[in-house]
């Protein structure tokens, strides 16, 4: 490859915008492999997972497998995209949560990395601004591992007026499932006794389509009133 077309040197005279994520992705790897080069290396990665956040998804164990890869390339690519999560939910929390759209800003693209269900709780102060984010579960939710006392506990301790309930359903599909329904409604009661308010519980999935949202608000869908 010339050295102009490299994309360490496209970067630097195009900007990074002009790359495509297969010639970012080879600027992380570094190097190829034996007859393939970086670029090809990446363009396989991107093909064997099928989309740009299916690879972000991927476990290390996973990418090392990848002829090329390693485990050292595997933890650099692994912490590259969790940084850009991070980045992401960092520029949200700055503003106060007024609705799901806010939630989904600050949670989403980090929790759809995520290969495991993992249920957190926002905490906010009478202005809606944050107070701190908790991981309360990982795993399935459901009345066997969760109860009320594990989201209220740390609302109480950090004097929170309120909260906002996130999980995110690997799948991809944010629909609720019944336990998801049952929990919300056993929460939402034992938080009115608390005198702590329960805005939201939000389900993260992913983008299905323009006419469809990544996620699913029960307060969008009145099912948490009173």
């Amino acid at each position: 490859m010339a050295a102009e077309e490299r994309p360490r040197e496209r970067l630097l005279r195009q900007g990074a915008s002009a790359l495509k994520n297969s010639e970012l992705i080879a600027i992380l790897l570094r190097t190829g492999t034996k007859g393939v080069s970086v670029i090809q290396v990446a363009e396989l990665m991107l093909q064997r997972f099928g989309t740009l956040e299916l690879l972000a998804r991927a476990e290390v164990g996973d990418l090392a497998k990848i002829k090329g890869i390693g485990q050292a390339k595997a933890i650099e690519l692994k912490a590259a995209f969790t940084l850009g999560a991070r980045l992401s939910r960092s520029l949200a929390e700055a503003r106060a949560i007024d609705n799901p759209e806010d939630v989904h800003a600050l949670m989403g693209e980090e929790m759809r990395l995520l290969g495991y269900e993992s249920l957190r709780v926002i905490l906010l102060n009478t202005k809606q601004k944050i107070l701190g984010i908790e991981e309360v579960t990982r795993g399935t939710v459901n009345e066997s591992i969760f109860h009320p006392r594990e989201v209220l506990r740390p609302a109480i301790a950090r004097q929170a007026y309120a909260f906002v309930l996130v999980h995110n359903h690997p799948s991809g599909d944010p629909t609720p499932s019944n336990a998801d329904r049952k929990v919300t409604h056993m929460l939402k009661q034992a938080s009115d006794i608390m005198s702590i308010k329960f805005m939201d519980h939000i389900i993260i999935g992913a983008p299905r389509g323009a006419d469809t949202r990544p996620y699913f608000s029960f307060r969008e869908f009145g099912l948490l009133t009173g």
